[in-house]
């Protein structure tokens, strides 16, 4: 599968998203992005993370799953969230240039089924190719920095799908900064992406490019792992979400070994001391 960089331009002249298109054949797959936010609670025994991986189950024909993205946005202590305020985005490619009804439908119809009672879920979909894409995107970038309000996000959402469904509906904000967050292709890390969650402890340089995540170091130094360098990955890979793509950070740990920068952490509950794991 080949790739076409497209890069947008806002008014002003600034490139704001890079997208890749990727190609079959002579087919141009386009790129949609679902985001979801608030759909659990601090007793719930699920989380956001898990309800977006689960749509993989339920998509519509013609939408081919990619990957789930884990977005963070602003801790604040006047921002209501279960644990690290944390939305997620699914990435589907699909030939048509338009976000199709039964998608919509699918994920409404997910969320009402796995959205814990007494959440305020949330739903954006949007495609790489929506004119005012730039003006999400910039939306979720200002989600990380400083609180933003439900107007807000319906604003920067214009032309595309957001929709509340249940409580106060402030769900609308997270999942419309995924999408914006994810499109914009230089942040968060994958929770879902092949067979990530299969792979072994330890892999090579290699073989995690065969599975399509570019392997980086973030070392002082700048010295690039060798394709038959091994990663140590501690069971617990996540790649981030740079340049649009699956990129794995690593540090040197000895010569022709790597370890992953990024380390799994539990997750604490807001306001308390710590709350059932739930990982993503």
């Amino acid at each position: 599968m080949d790739g076409i960089i497209v890069n947008y331009v806002d008014q002003r002249g600034r490139e704001t998203v890079t997208s890749r298109l990727a190609t079959v054949g002579e087919r141009i797959l386009v790129r949609v992005y679902l985001g979801f936010d608030d759909t659990d609670t601090i007793e719930s025994d699920r989380g956001t993370g898990k309800l977006a991986r689960w749509f993989e189950d339920v998509l519509p024909r013609g939408y081919h799953f990619w990957g789930v993205i884990r977005q963070q946005l602003l801790i604040h202590q006047d921002i209501p969230y279960t644990s690290h305020n944390s939305s997620a985005c699914v990435i589907l490619e699909t030939d048509a240039c338009i976000v199709g009804r039964e998608l919509i439908s699918a994920a409404v119809e997910h969320v009402e089924q796995y959205a814990v009672e007494g959440s305020d879920p949330g739903i954006c979909v949007a495609h790489e190719e929506d004119p005012n894409l730039a003006d999400l995107v910039a939306f979720g970038r200002a989600c990380t920095t400083r609180m933003v309000t439900q107007n807000e996000a319906f604003k920067a959402a214009k032309g595309m799908h957001l929709s509340g469904h249940g409580g106060s509906n402030d769900g609308i904000i997270g999942a419309a900064a995924a999408v914006g967050l994810t499109a914009y292709g230089w942040g968060g890390r994958f929770i879902e992406f092949g067979r990530l969650r299969a792979l072994p402890d330890q892999m090579s340089v290699q073989e995690l490019e065969k599975s399509s995540i570019l392997v980086v170091s973030v070392d002082r130094d700048g010295k690039v792992p060798a394709p038959g360098d091994m990663i140590l990955t501690g069971g617990w890979l996540r790649p981030r979400l740079w340049g649009g793509g699956a990129v794995l950070s690593v540090i040197p740990r000895t010569d022709g070994v790597w370890e992953c920068l990024d380390k799994k952490r539990g997750k604490h509950a807001a306001g308390a001391a710590s709350a059932a794991p739930l990982s993503c």
